[in-house]
Order: structure tokens, then C-alpha cells, then sequence
């Protein structure tokens, strides 16, 4: 049996996520099922962010106590599950792995799993909710103010636009509350670090010209970073309120080079209700969703609808984790999930938005 180690953390600072050791986390497995869309990486020679004709400027103006703990509790899922069996005859695919059931994050959140967020948007549908990590900014080191998460977390894609009023709840319902206790939660309780508005966002062109709600179209794309600023009254950066920032790594290997992958996230359709934070680890597989287009990585995971946008952690040859993924699609059963493999396409879309005060 394989384990995956704990993230590292800086001395004095809280620690990042840690994956799942116990027996039934990592060998409870037991069906099959798909998620939502997001998108993967991309390969050498793709034109550069915001090279697509059209793509409006990205726009996300402040709108004081919009986000209150009421209307976080009353946003749904925007992903939309896809068929079964996509893209088994397409590409690089292995088999279907067994569910890992999802396990629940040890509250309270900001000492176990600082980096993990839940974020927030408006869709033409209503308010809507994904997941999201805050990562490293090589421009500010140690004051980073980037989240990464899906592009359908952002953007509507092909035919749409940029989605309204997206923030970002770093530690989102601290220590788990459900039920009546978590609809009497005050906001210090639901956002104990604050609601973090978006300021500037980017996502592939790719996912923004062929990305869509369901089918898998734009999957290997489907990723998106964001630089979030602080809420009013409050100094200092994102990472500085966290105290941790993921690493990010864009030359991650084939999944059949990596001995273990866990993902996090607040799953928030059925059987969920996406108040508290759930993570999986698996031994990851290939995904090919078409065969002219990189193959997703794909584990087994029951987490659902809700938890698109969350962070894919590895292990790399040195022995550090860092993020090499985030949840992008799954099945109406949600017996597994899948997320992009990682490469010179998000690269490049991170470091457009690092580049920028």
C-alpha cells in the first residue's frame, strides 16, 4: 500500500492539507462515477493567454456584504455531470478505477488544510459554488494573492463569458458546522479569514473557445488562476492570512509515473451538502476525452458536484508535494474524478497573472 506525505509547511506557520493514511480512505473503493467539467493542460506551441479573439477583459467589481453567510449556504453546484464511459475509446485511457470514498477534513480548517478554499460566483443560473487553492506567487514570495481552480469555475466557455461577483473564502465554514449550527454560524464562523473578491483572473483560451457545461468539451484545458485582494479593513496578503501557499508544478509525469494523487474540495451536490471539506487519494490513471488533445488524470473519488476547482497533489522526485491538478470532470455517480495534466499552456496562464500587481 502506498501513502502520500503530508505537505510540507514553513516553521511556525499552519500546515497544508494532508492526505488521507487511514486503511479505508486508501482501500475503500466500490463504484464508478463521473463529475463536471473543467480543463487539463496543454502542450508546447499553443498561443499565449489572451490570444483569443473576442475574450472580453476580465471584470469583477467589490459589491459590499453580497457574499453574506446566507447566500454562500444557498449556492449550488454549477457543474454538470457527463456521461459514463467518456472517452474510453479515445487516446490514452486505462481502466475505470474503484471509488475511493470521500473522507472528511479534521476541523478546524485553517490548522489542517489552510490552502483550501471555497469559492463563490454568479452564474446567468444563480449563485454558484466550485473549490479552490491558494498557491505560490513567484512575484511576491511569501505574500502570494493567487488561487487556482477551474476555468468553468470563471468562465462559461465556448459562447460565454466571464462569470460576476467571484470570491474566494480561504477555510470556509472553519470548523464544519451543519445543520442548525451552521445556520446560525456567524460570518466570522463561515469566513474566518474573510471573503477575498477577485481582482484579476485568467483562464486558457482553449477552455474559453471549446469549453461546455457538459460532454467533457474543453476538459484538457479547464483550469484558471485568480489574484484575489483583501477585504476591506484587513492588511496583508492572501498567503500572509493563511500562512501557507501550494507550490505549483507544470512538468508533473504521466499518471502511470505517479504512485499517488490526493484531491480536496467541498463537494456540494448529493449526498453532500458542500459545508464541510472532503479529500481522496488514489493511484491516478489516464483519461482521454479526445486523441488529438492530452489525457486528464483520473482517480477514483465520490466527492461530487461542488468540489470542481480543487487542488491535485503530488509527490515529486525530491520528495515535496506540490499541486499538479485540479478537479475538472466526473460521472452522474460520481464513482471517480478527473483533472488536467498540467503543463506549458497553465503555465503560462499562472505566470500572466503572477506578472501582474
Amino acid at each position: 500500500m502506498y501513502t502520500l506525505r503530508g505537505l510540507p509547511h514553513r516553521p511556525g506557520n499552519r500546515s497544508f492539507p494532508r492526505a488521507p493514511r487511514t486503511a479505508a480512505a486508501l482501500a475503500g473503493l466500490a463504484g464508478l462515477a463521473l463529475l463536471a467539467v473543467t480543463g487539463c493542460s496543454a502542450g508546447d506551441g499553443l498561443p499565449s493567454p489572451g490570444a483569443l479573439p473576442g475574450l472580453p477583459a476580465f471584470s469583477n467589481p467589490v459589491v459590499p456584504g453580497l457574499w453574506t453567510p446566507d447566500r454562500m449556504a444557498g449556492a449550488a453546484s454549477a457543474d454538470t455531470p457527463v456521461a459514463d464511459g467518456l472517452g474510453e475509446d479515445a487516446g490514452a485511457t486505462d481502466p475505470e478505477p474503484d471509488p475511493v470514498p470521500a473522507a472528511p477534513e479534521s476541523t478546524p480548517y485553517a490548522e489542517n488544510a489552510a490552502v483550501v478554499g471555497k469559492l463563490f460566483f454568479d452564474t446567468p443560473d444563480g449563485p454558484s459554488v466550485c473549490s479552490g487553492t491558494v498557491v505560490e506567487d513567484p512575484a511576491n514570495p511569501g505574500a502570494s494573492g493567487l488561487v487556482w481552480t477551474a476555468g468553468h469555475c470563471v468562465h462559461a466557455g465556448k459562447g460565454g463569458t466571464w462569470f460576476r461577483n467571484i470570491a474566494f473564502v480561504p477555510s470556509y465554514n472553519n470548523d464544519g458546522l451543519t445543520g442548525d449550527a451552521r445556520s446560525n454560524a456567524s460570518e466570522a464562523q463561515v469566513a474566518p479569514l474573510g471573503t477575498w473578491w477577485a481582482e484579476t483572473a485568467e483562464t486558457s483560451p482553449e477552455w474559453a473557445a471549446e469549453g461546455a457545461p457538459s460532454g467533457g468539451a474543453g476538459a484538457p484545458f479547464d483550469f484558471a488562476v485568480l489574484r484575489v485582494k483583501a477585504p476591506q479593513g484587513r492588511g496583508g496578503s492572501l498567503e500572509e492570512a493563511t500562512g501557507e501557499a501550494a507550490s505549483v508544478r507544470f512538468d508533473a509525469p504521466s499518471a502511470t509515473r505517479i504512485e499517488a494523487i490526493a484531491a480536496w474540495g467541498y463537494p456540494a451536490a448529493a449526498p453532500f451538502d458542500g459545508e464541510r471539506m472532503f479529500s481522496c487519494q488514489d493511484r491516478p490513471g489516464r483519461l482521454s476525452v479526445r486523441d488529438d488533445q492530452p489525457p486528464l488524470h483520473r482517480i477514483g473519488c465520490t466527492m461530487t458536484g461542488g468540489s470542481s476547482g480543487g487542488g491535485w497533489f503530488a509527490e515529486g522526485p525530491d520528495g515535496s508535494v506540490a499541486l499538479v491538478s485540479n478537479t475538472s470532470i466526473g460521472p452522474e455517480d460520481n464513482r471517480w474524478l478527473a483533472g488536467p495534466r498540467l503543463g506549458s499552456r497553465a503555465k503560462s496562464v499562472y505566470e500572466a497573472v503572477s506578472g501582474r500587481s
